[in-house]
């Protein structure tokens, strides 16, 4: 019930080899310049106790991305204040795109990737965290995620 960005929309795979630049499967940094960490966005499966969930990435400002990797291996690290920052993935299962979403990156305990919460907009996506979506939701998540998937790899 989740589907995950492998990397924030700016990232080239011409970055890896740069000294600048660091893709992990938790955090991500650009030219030096440019700090995302990965979380989750959680949405609620009406009339269930499951959750759906993107592993999306937001980019923080430089203090915030430093304060964030002091303490990524800290127990306690969940009373942080919420960090805010930038949504920078694309879903493009929204009509509108997702990117540069404002967000609160909530750190969770040791172990656990942190919340993202959207501010609540009129977005698609910030609606359906705000009041949950359907299992009918999830299954068109699903097909439009796969096929998705299908046709960038059958493009190649």
């Amino acid at each position: 019930m989740n589907y995950t960005a492998e990397a924030p929309a700016v990232w080239d795979p011409a970055f890896a080899d740069a000294d600048d630049c660091l893709l992990s499967s938790d955090q991500c940094v650009v030219r030096g310049q440019h700090y995302f960490v990965k979380g989750m966005i959680e949405i609620p499966v009406i009339g269930s106790d499951e959750v759906f969930s993107w592993g999306v990435w937001v980019s923080l400002r430089r203090e915030s991305f430093s304060r964030a990797a002091d303490l990524w291996d800290t127990p306690g690290r969940e009373a942080e204040k919420p960090y805010f920052g930038w949504l920078t993935t694309d879903l493009p299962v929204y009509p509108t795109t997702t990117l540069n979403l404002k967000t609160h990156v909530h750190t969770r305990p040791v172990g656990e990737r942190p919340f993202v919460e959207l501010e609540p907009t009129d977005h698609p996506l910030a609606v359906e965290q705000r009041t949950g979506i359907t299992l009918a939701r999830v299954r068109e998540i699903a097909a439009s995620v796969l096929h998705s998937v299908t046709a960038s790899s059958s493009d190649g």
